[in-house]
């Protein structure tokens, strides 16, 4: 699907989908829990999808359920991990959180599971698991370049276990989710500075909602309590800060949007967009019931990825809008997303007429305060599809996108709320050559 932007300010009140991270963290610990739990508020996403679809083959029942809020659901889940002889292959779709989340979990139902997944997913790393594999002798075989289908064959055993902190903060989730189940204890420890530590605070957070308790000596080291139990229960999905960031950037570029149901002082990095975009001279205010961003003069400054990698593709259009130059640093690990977001996102703005140089680990833009129009690609990335949506309000003429049904991903209604926001655009369906 090609959609075609005309340049028209977003503005208006919305509320802000799920939070994505969240949902996976709290159906994946229900699901662990032997009974009965219903987790609320959910936005549905491929990626969810995914997680409930492999959660599913290791025995947890998940029943999609009505939910009070609009454009939400519920899931009713009945929950524990079942053991098994017979092999099972699982589809972790696109999203990597299922996969590295999920393959620890596999090694609990005694059977040979063989993951499989679609575009970039397929090549995204795993190493950290295959060095822990042979470390443990744990059967494992890839693709002949290392990549999916990966089919693992063992178990699991309590005891200390290291990860690099510079690939993934996944790895370290998919760990932690696990070892907590096992009859000893264990202990995790990061060889390296754990970056993105903020998504393990929030997986440590979702467990103690759960019932599951870890020690964090500080960021990299953990220390796991063995046999413990999930707990079933009714748990809230909160609104996402990923999401919000790009309404939160439209409203600095466009007119006056409020977002509600975000929860302040929340566990998710993400929310530091607010504090970057004030720092960056944007107009963010606290009301009774959510965020108000207002138009405002930006600046460049210098910002620190290594914590919030997803709010780099909008922050670079944020840059783009500002004055002066904004520096983009500790972000290599962008480049192993659902495409190279660095690469990307230089090349599409570029074709706009952004001033976008990129360096191994991170951006330097230079503000030009408008673009031009032009067509520019989505790369199968529903962040690069989104931020280059929000672009469209500083160009001075239209803007396709190729490739934008990619939202799907994480925001299948990304485009119906862009229309409910004042968004003007055209939708055209793509060519598969």
């Amino acid at each position: 699907m090609n959609i075609c932007m005309t340049p028209h300010p977003f503005g208006g009140v919305l509320a802000v989908p799920s939070s994505k991270s969240l949902g996976h963290r709290d159906l994946i610990c229900a699901a662990l829990a032997e009974g009965e739990s219903v987790v609320e508020h959910i936005s549905p996403s491929e990626d969810i999808e995914a997680t409930c679809r492999v959660l599913r083959h290791f025995g947890a029942q998940i029943e999609e359920i009505s939910d009070t809020l609009p454009g939400r659901v519920s899931y009713r889940i009945q929950g524990g991990i079942r053991q098994g002889r017979n092999p099972v292959t699982v589809d972790c779709g696109e999203s990597g959180s299922t996969l590295r989340f999920l393959i620890p979990l596999g090694l609990l139902t005694g059977r040979t599971v063989t993951y499989t997944g679609r575009g970039r997913l397929v090549s995204r790393p795993l190493q950290p698991y295959y060095a822990i594999f042979q470390s443990r002798h744990i059967a494992y075989q890839t693709a002949d370049d290392g990549g999916l289908p990966l089919t693992v064959t063992g178990t699991l055993s309590p005891g200390a276990y290291t990860l690099p902190g510079n690939v993934s903060s996944q790895f370290f989730t998919g760990l932690l989710l696990t070892l907590p189940l096992l009859t000893g204890d264990s202990a995790l420890y990061s060889s390296t500075t754990l970056e993105s530590a903020s998504y393990v605070g929030l997986t440590l957070d979702t467990m103690a909602r759960h019932g599951v308790q870890v020690e964090e000596e500080k960021p990299g080291v953990y220390q796991i309590a063995g046999g413990q139990s999930y707990q079933p229960g009714r748990y809230e999905v909160e609104g996402d800060y990923s999401q919000a960031a790009f309404w939160l950037a439209a409203g600095c570029l466009g007119h006056d949007v409020k977002l509600t149901g975000l929860r302040r002082h929340s566990a998710q990095g993400d929310e530091v967009i607010v504090d970057i975009i004030r720092r960056m001279g944007g107009r963010i205010t606290e009301e009774p019931d959510g965020l108000m961003a207002s138009p405002s003069a930006l600046k460049g400054t210098t910002i620190d990825a290594g914590d919030c990698p997803d709010l780099v593709p909008v922050l670079t259009v944020l840059a783009t809008a500002a004055s002066g130059t904004t520096h983009i640093v500790n972000a290599a690990r962008v480049r192993l997303k659902e495409c190279d977001r660095l690469h990307a996102m230089a090349e599409e703005l570029n074709k706009l007429g952004g001033r976008i140089t990129e360096e191994p680990d991170g951006l330097i833009i230079e503000g030009t305060g408008q673009v031009h129009g032009g067509c520019v690609q989505a790369w199968n990335d529903h962040r690069i599809a989104m931020s280059l949506a929000v672009a469209s309000q500083i160009a001075e003429g239209p803007v396709q996108i190729d490739g934008a049904e990619c939202v799907r991903k994480s925001y299948p209604r990304f485009w119906q709320d862009v229309a409910a926001m004042g968004g003007t655009y055209t939708e055209e369906a793509g060519s598969d050559e």
